[in-house]
């Protein structure tokens, strides 16, 4: 481990997909790990499991961040992965529902529990912001205005944040992955359609993994540090980019 870890590590949307896999990861790479989000069930078995401290976190709520804010009193870092894609709808017959839920989960559920986190990892002298991106973030596509506006706007929050940091003791990352199969992103956004859910990976021979992005989480959070990796864009070889893939039979 090239930079070293130590300290609390605080993964929100920890229950399942790549915030469960970055838990286990960092749980491996000797931190502290407070794993936080909605399913109670499943932070308790991952807690059985890591030994991850288990928080259960609602970003849209202004007092379940607070809440978890004031059982977490140490972080060094934070892993901002709390998000959701909803519909494939083109702009001419959007729901604006829609896209009010993933900028409040992906946008502003990140602003607010940066927000309420950031005196702590200021304090700790060498703290880390890591925002989940995606490639949606970078590059547009049909059908993903919605989605895609919300990750720019995460990328956004994330770029600024650098900025706004700067001369501070706080590291900010944006890991933008590209397609990554995991089990339930593509069902919750079809609304629980498995079909239209397997289509979004037929004949891609080897997506990314939660895991494989796990890594990008570690990799970043522990460089010294003086290192800030910006943006670490991940694809797998089959993605080119988001309208170039190669799908065999």
């Amino acid at each position: 481990m090239t930079g070293g870890t130590s300290g609390v590590a605080v993964v929100t949307g920890a229950s399942s997909g790549i915030g469960a896999a970055t838990a286990r990861r960092l749980v491996a790479e000797g931190f502290e790990v407070v794993a936080a989000a909605r399913r109670r069930d499943r932070l308790d078995a991952l807690s059985a499991e890591t030994g991850a401290r288990a928080v259960t976190l609602d970003v849209t709520s202004p007092d379940s961040v607070a809440a978890l804010a004031a059982q977490v009193p140490e972080a060094t870092v934070l892993v901002n992965n709390a998000g959701m894609a909803l519909g494939m709808d083109p702009v001419a017959e959007a729901d604006p529902d829609e896209w009010r839920a993933m900028y409040e989960v992906n946008v502003v559920g990140a602003l607010r529990v940066t927000q309420a986190l950031l005196p702590a990892l200021v304090r700790s002298g060498a703290g880390h912001v890591v925002v989940m991106g995606s490639t949606a973030g970078r590059i547009v596509y049909e059908g993903g205005a919605g989605y895609a506006a919300a990750k720019h706007g995460a990328a956004v929050l994330a770029e600024t944040l650098r900025l706004e940091l700067n001369g501070q003791p706080v590291r900010v990352t944006e890991i933008a992955p590209g397609m990554v199969a995991t089990d339930e992103f593509s069902l919750t956004r079809f609304r629980g359609d498995a079909q239209r859910a397997a289509k979004v990976y037929e004949g891609v021979a080897e997506p990314l993994t939660a895991d494989d992005i796990a890594d990008c989480v570690a990799w970043c959070v522990t460089r010294p540090a003086h290192v800030d990796v910006d943006l670490l864009v991940v694809k797998p070889l089959a993605q080119a980019a988001q309208h170039k893939v190669d799908r065999r039979s």
